[in-house]
């Protein structure tokens, strides 16, 4: 998300607004890199002081919780445990979001829990050795380019070239402001039919 958020900001918003928010996108792409440089945390635990000030002065008081101050001891943190995405509970909470969607009975959560791992366990273990049946696990891919992977090519003949530009000329709304020009300005062109 922290890489993509700065293009989605870039001409959307103010620019004072986009800095700031590029600024934590920065914090964020840096503390979440493979590789940590103890000089580069120091860097940015000063520079997210100024970027949350930055942030406090145009955003209102009640988007700042204690969680935005939790943010300054990030870098701290990743100069003495290492890198983050090794201590993401992200993977974790995704994880128990699907064991939270095997509930059916609300009054034995644990018990429905139980029964659909173990199910899909099973389903798993069996479907390895089913080869004539398709199943989760072996499942074909659904775009192949071509037979077994290779790519193959194919040309037009004149007939189908000149079929295939009559239709998208006839059919396709992108193409209405050119069919829209005045006549002076159109390009002249054969159309064979």
């Amino acid at each position: 998300m922290q890489q993509l958020l700065p293009i989605a900001l870039r001409r959307s918003t103010h620019p004072k607004i986009t800095s700031v928010l590029v600024d934590i996108c920065k914090y964020f792409n840096a503390i979440c890199s493979k590789a940590i440089v103890v000089e580069d945390m120091e860097r940015l635990e000063k520079s997210i002081v100024i970027t949350l000030c930055n942030l406090e002065k145009i955003f209102p008081p009640s988007l700042f919780t204690i969680m935005i101050h939790l943010v300054v001891h990030l870098a701290s943190e990743a100069k003495v445990a290492g890198p983050v995405h090794y201590r993401w509970i992200y993977p974790i909470e995704r994880y128990l979001l699907t064991l939270k969607k095997y509930v059916r009975t609300r009054s034995h959560p644990e018990g429905s829990i139980a029964e659909k791992y173990l199910a899909d366990e099973s389903m798993t273990f069996c479907s390895r050795f089913l080869h004539n049946v398709e199943t989760k696990s072996n499942r074909t891919e659904r775009y192949i380019d071509g037979y077994n992977g290779a790519s193959t090519h194919s040309s037009l003949t004149k007939l189908e070239h000149g079929q295939l530009h009559r239709y998208i000329i006839f059919n396709l709304d992108i193409i209405e402001i050119f069919r829209n020009l005045p006549s002076y300005r159109r390009p002249k062109t054969k159309v064979r039919i």
